[in-house]
């Protein structure tokens, strides 16, 4: 038998030993980058540029992934000691600067994408809640029935009509092709703006880049502010080609915000000699596509597309809009049609909000299930786009603030990421009220915005709800409302708020076409016309 310390030496004399390549001056050292299964050593003139921006991501990703694990163990701490403690002896007060403060987001929080389905995709697994959904469609089948009855029984032939769907879509091709000069702006002038600010020239070159760069932006804005807003007004487009220009407009400028407040410090630093690599055009083309407003060079991608679900999520979006006209003419137009013409009373306005919130509250599932549903998973589902968390869930909220965060994800990715977060840091992370009320107003601002471009006329309904109404709820309704009776109380005002809205709008709506202004002035175009319309 051989010895034990021979057996070892000839396993060392064997094995070899491998001598670390010593680095080169001014180059960290890496150890052996040799693959293993290959002899041959990777010694390509990017070598160092592509390890710097490995060891970069890893930091990054390691950064992440570590306050997102501490904030989950504090919460579960904190849970775990509050339900430790007896029932009957009062929670002690937690001090600000305690483990459960991490609650709160933290200053550094950034949106990390993975791949995950749509909350519906998944309950619409379970047969109990798949009942639900097939209750809406019968619900719709219901509605198209009673037309086809109504139909026969005054006119006695069987025909749908869909004039409040032509009227609202009318003038759709110019729409569209108004579109394409605001996407091609959008395109092209942001990523160009870009691209002068990275190139590396001398001081006097780089001030002259910034100069243009900004004109291009500065034409940009204009083009996205002014081309649809001119359209609109100049050729009187009907609400829905209104809604496609409107939304096109607020979508673009939120990308092409994203897109620079996520480069342009990187490309800033760039210039000092960190390295940095500028994003490539294929991937900014990706993004203004992609169902997301928060710009990232790569995402969690799909392994194929499945373009039966493709179809189905746009024949749902269309039924959607089916559904949305049929609740307008048979439970809107009817009541609201003549009520400018009737003498103002506190009752009927009353009767008319009553009776306008269960249209409401249709109209905000619809609009929920057709495009934070349907639409988006259909664009996702075309690009290979992983992440599907497009909202959460909502419905269970016993508050408002959690209510605002998990109905629109997208939305709420944006105002968090370049409205809160930039407010705190420009505040120096302490006026965290100061933060959420500026997200409040940026929000209500948009929002009545929206509402006025679709309309055509001026009436802040939403305005007023959203500031007066939704920011006080927020803090009175905060997260530590947990009970069942939270959610019944959330339900029934959002109830009531979709009833003021849907009434207020409908009587603005047939007022100014009642009550036209015989003279336009600035106050006539501000004034809502319902308070004085009595024909």
């Amino acid at each position: 038998m051989e010895p034990r310390a021979a057996q070892l030496r000839r396993r060392e004399g064997l094995g070899g030993e491998k001598e670390d390549r010593p680095s080169r001056e001014g180059e960290p050292h890496f150890g052996n980058t040799e693959c293993p299964g290959n002899n041959e050593t990777y010694r390509g003139p990017d070598l160092l540029q592509w390890t710097r921006h490995m060891q970069a991501v890893k930091t990054q990703l390691l950064e992440q992934a570590q306050g997102q694990l501490t904030e989950l163990l504090d919460q579960a701490m904190c849970e775990a000691i509050q339900a430790y403690l007896p029932q009957d002896r009062p929670v002690p007060s937690i001090p600000p600067d305690s483990l459960c403060k991490t609650r709160e987001p933290s200053l550094g929080k950034r949106k990390v994408f993975i791949n995950r389905k749509s909350l519906l995709d998944e309950l619409m697994e379970v047969q109990h809640f798949r009942t639900i959904y097939h209750m809406f469609v019968a619900g719709l089948c219901v509605f198209i029935v009673s037309t086809l009855a109504i139909d026969f029984i005054d006119e006695g032939r069987l025909m749908l009509e869909f004039d409040l769907l032509i009227f609202s879509f009318g003038q759709l091709p110019l729409a569209l092709v108004t579109w394409v000069p605001m996407f091609l702006s959008t395109l092209l002038l942001p990523y160009q703006a870009l691209r002068l600010w990275a190139r590396p020239q001398s001081r006097a070159a780089w001030t002259l880049g910034v100069g243009l760069g900004c004109m291009l932006l500065a034409g940009h804005t204009a083009v996205l502010s002014i081309l649809p807003i001119h359209v609109a007004v100049e050729y009187q487009l009907p609400p829905a080609s209104r809604c496609v220009l409107v939304f096109e407009q607020v979508r673009l400028l939120m990308k092409s915000y994203s897109f620079l407040r996520e480069t342009v410090p990187g490309t800033l630093r760039a210039r000092g000699g960190e390295g940095i690599r500028a994003p490539s055009f294929s991937s900014y083309l990706y993004f203004l596509f992609c169902p997301t407003l928060i710009y990232r060079e790569t995402y969690p991608r799909t392994p194929n597309v499945r373009w039966n679900y493709v179809a189905k999520n746009f024949a749902q979006a269309l039924g959607c809009v089916l559904y949305a006209c049929f609740i307008l003419g048979r439970l809107c137009v009817p009541v609201f049609a003549n009520m400018s013409r009737e003498p103002f009373s506190t009752r009927a306005l009353v009767l008319s909000i009553m009776h306008a919130t269960l249209p409401g509250i249709f109209m905000l599932l619809l609009i929920f299930f057709a495009f934070l549903h349907c639409w988006l998973n259909a664009f996702a589902e075309m690009l290979r786009f992983g992440d599907r968390m497009f909202y959460r869930d909502w419905w269970n909220s016993t508050s408002f603030s959690n209510y605002y965060r998990t109905w629109n994800v997208v939305v709420h990715d944006w105002l968090y990421s370049y409205v809160y977060q930039d407010g705190l840091w420009l505040l120096g992370g302490q006026a965290r009220g100061a933060a959420m009320l500026g997200v409040f107003l940026v929000s209500a601002v948009v929002h009545e915005y929206i509402f006025c471009f679709v309309l055509g006329f001026f009436y802040p309904v939403m305005l007023l709800l959203f500031l007066f109404i939704g920011g006080p709820l927020n803090f009175m309704m905060h997260d530590r409302r947990t009970g069942p009776a939270w959610n019944v109380l959330m339900w029934t005002m959002l109830f009531l708020g979709q009833g003021i809205q849907v009434s207020l709008y409908c009587q603005e709506w047939y007022a100014q076409r009642h009550c036209p202004l015989p003279q336009t002035t600035f106050w006539g175009l501000v004034t809502p016309r319902s308070w004085s319309c009595h024909t």
